[in-house]
C-alpha cells in the first residue's frame, strides 16, 4: 500500500496532502502569514475577569481577546504564576526547575477571580484557533511537543499512549522516563516512540527542557502581548505526527522545503531520507498526482459515494449535518433493508474521510437511511468506529438512534478547511452576458503580447485549460508558433486540468508567475 505526502509551496500558502493508495485521505493548507497556531506558547495580559463564566479574556495579539477558562488554567497555576514574576522581575535568570518550590494545586471547583486579576501577566498556550468570530481559546496547562514525547512542566506525572498495545514495551518507557526526567518535569509519551532506544528518548527530552528554559532566558526582551514559544511550521508539525515508516514518498515543490524536510528526517530516521523528493518545473504538482481533481470532486455540497449513492453535507454555526442517499441505486434480489445496510456501510467510509479532509469539528449529526434492524444498526455503529479509528482527532460517536440519526462530536482546534468547489462562469464573470467568442483568440494574443513586452522576454511559458491549450497547439503550423514567430518569443503552452474554461497564467523562464488574468 503507497503511503504519500505531497506538499505544495507557494508565495501565499502550503497546501498538504496526505495520500494513501492514490486516494486522498487529508488536506491542510496553511497561510504563509498565518498566527495564533495550536500549540504556540504567549505571553499574554489578563484584560478582563468575567465571574459569571468563571472565565478571563486575555490580550494575546488577536484582534479580540482570547478566552481562558477556570478549568484550562491547569493545576499548577499558581506556580506557574509564580514562576513566571520571578523571572521577570530577575529579567530571565530564574531558579532551575528543579529547585522551585510548588505551591499547592487549585481546587477543581474554585473561582477565576481568586486566582487571575486584570491586568497581571500570564503564561498562556493556544488549545483552539481563532474561529468564525471568535478570539483564540486558551489553556495555562502548558505542554511542548515533541516526536516521540510531550513536555509538561510543573507536573511530576508519566503518562503514555493507548495505542502503545505491549504491556512490557509500556513498562519499559515508562521506568526509562521516570529515570530520566529532571523533577517538576511531567511527560506524555507519544505512540511513536515505542520500541525507541534509550539514546534518542533522552536526547529528546533534553531538548525539550532545553527549549523551555531558554524561552525563560530571554525573557527579559519579550513585552506581552508577545509570542513566548512557538509551534513548528503546520509542514514540520504535520510530518512530526504523522510520519512513520509506512510512507514511501514525500513530494514537494519548493527546494527550501525539500532542504528542511530532509535534514528533519534524516535526524529522526536516516534510511528513510531517500524518500523525499524535490518535484522542478513542468505542470503544478497537485495535478500532477492528481490532487486538484479529487479536491474538486470531494469538497462540494454533494459527494457521490458509488453506483448512484451520495451525500449532502451542509454547514451551520452550531453543527455540520449529513444526509445519506441512495439515489437512483438499485440491485436485483436484495430487499429495502439490505440495500439500506450496504449504502449506510459504505456511507460511513466516507463520511470518516470527509470529516477528516475537511477537518469538521464540534457536533456532527448523519442522517442515515433508515433501517429497522437493531443487528443491522450495531454493524453500522461498529463500521463507524472502525472507520474513524485512524482519525488523530479526538471524537466520540454515539449509536444510530431509532430515528436514524447518527451524532458524533470531534475535537476542533482549527477553523474547517473550506474549498470552493464551484466556478464562476469564466465567459460572462456572472453577468448572465458573453462577448464574441471569435474575438477569444485576438484577446488571448494581445494580453500574451502586453506581457511579452512589459516584461521583455524572449521565453514565456502560458498556462491554459486542456481544450484551449490543445487548440493553440494544434496543427504543424499551430496557432502558437504563428504567435511565437511574430513576437520574437518562444512560447510554451502547458495544459492545467484545474483551471476553469478560460483561466490563464502567465510565467518566465525561472517559472515566477508574472501577471494572471481571466480573458475573455
Amino acid at each position: 500500500m503507497s503511503n504519500e505526502l505531497i506538499i505544495d509551496v507557494s508565495p501565499t500558502e502550503i497546501v498538504i496532502a496526505h495520500v494513501k493508495d492514490k486516494h486522498l485521505v487529508e488536506l491542510s493548507k496553511e497561510r504563509s502569514n498565518l498566527q495564533f497556531s495550536v500549540g504556540d506558547i504567549y505571553l499574554g495580559k489578563v484584560k478582563k475577569i468575567m465571574p459569571g463564566l468563571n472565565a478571563a479574556f486575555v490580550d494575546v495579539g488577536y484582534e479580540k481577546d482570547a478566552f481562558l477558562h477556570y478549568l484550562d488554567l491547569g493545576p499548577q497555576i499558581q506556580t506557574l504564576q509564580k514562576y513566571l514574576e520571578t523571572a521577570l522581575q530577575h529579567k530571565g535568570k530564574v531558579p532551575v526547575l528543579q529547585r522551585f518550590k510548588s505551591e499547592q494545586d487549585i481546587d477543581k471547583k474554585g473561582k477565576i477571580s481568586d486566582i487571575l486579576k486584570a491586568g497581571q501577566n500570564i503564561l498562556v498556550q493556544i488549545a483552539k484557533e481563532p474561529i468564525s468570530t471568535k478570539g483564540p481559546r486558551l489553556s495555562s496547562e502548558i505542554s511542548i511537543a515533541g516526536r516521540n514525547l510531550v513536555l509538561i512542566p510543573f507536573s511530576d506525572k508519566v503518562s503514555i499512549s493507548q495505542k502503545i498495545s505491549s504491556s512490557e514495551e509500556k513498562k519499559r518507557l515508562r521506568s526509562l522516563v521516570q529515570s530520566l526526567r529532571p523533577k517538576h518535569y511531567g511527560v506524555i509519551i507519544r505512540t511513536v516512540a515505542e520500541r525507541k532506544s534509550a539514546e534518542v528518548i533522552e536526547e529528546e527530552l533534553r531538548e525539550l527542557v532545553k527549549k523551555w528554559e531558554t524561552a525563560f532566558a530571554h525573557l527579559h526582551d519579550v513585552h506581552p502581548p508577545k509570542l513566548f514559544i512557538g509551534e513548528m511550521n503546520r509542514a514540520s508539525t504535520i510530518l512530526r505526527d504523522l510520519l512513520n515508516g509506512t510512507f514511501s514518498s514525500i513530494f514537494v515543490n519548493d527546494e527550501q522545503y525539500f532542504r528542511d524536510i530532509k535534514d528533519y528526517i534524516s535526524s529522526i530516521a536516516p534510511e528513510k531520507e531517500k524518500i523525499v523528493k524535490l518535484i522542478r518545473g513542468g505542470e503544478p504538482i497537485l495535478d500532477r498526482f492528481g490532487i486538484n481533481k479529487q479536491i474538486k470532486s470531494l469538497f462540494g455540497r454533494t459527494v457521490s459515494i458509488r453506483n448512484g449513492a451520495y451525500l449532502i453535507i451542509e454547514h451551520t454555526e452550531a453543527l455540520h449535518v449529513i444526509d445519506v442517499n441512495s439515489g437512483n441505486r438499485t440491485k436485483l434480489g436484495n430487499d429495502q433493508e439490505t440495500n439500506a445496510l450496504e449504502v449506510n456501510l459504505l456511507a460511513a467510509q466516507h463520511i470518516a474521510q470527509q470529516l477528516r479532509l475537511r477537518d469538521m469539528g464540534g457536533i456532527i449529526v448523519v442522517d442515515f437511511i433508515d433501517m429497522y434492524s437493531a443487528e443491522h444498526r450495531t454493524r453500522l455503529f461498529e463500521k463507524m468506529k472502525e472507520a474513524m479509528s485512524d482519525d488523530r482527532a479526538k471524537h466520540n460517536i454515539l449509536p444510530v438512534s431509532k430515528f436514524g440519526l447518527m451524532q458524533i462530536t470531534r475535537q476542533r482546534v482549527r477553523p474547517e478547511l473550506n474549498v470552493k468547489t464551484v466556478e464562476k462562469c469564466p465567459t460572462c464573470k456572472g453577468s448572465g452576458e458573453v462577448t464574441p467568442s471569435i474575438l477569444y483568440d485576438d484577446e488571448l494574443y494581445n494580453n500574451i503580447a502586453a506581457v511579452i513586452q512589459q516584461e521583455k522576454l524572449k521565453y514565456l511559458i502560458v498556462r491554459l485549460h486542456p481544450y484551449v491549450a490543445a487548440y493553440l497547439k494544434k496543427g504543424f503550423f499551430s496557432i502558437r508558433k504563428k504567435w511565437a514567430r511574430k513576437l520574437n518569443c518562444r512560447i510554451k503552452i502547458e495544459a492545467i486540468p484545474a483551471f476553469s474554461f478560460l483561466e490563464v497564467q502567465y510565467f518566465n523562464k525561472q517559472e515566477e508567475e508574472i501577471f494572471n488574468k481571466n480573458v475573455g
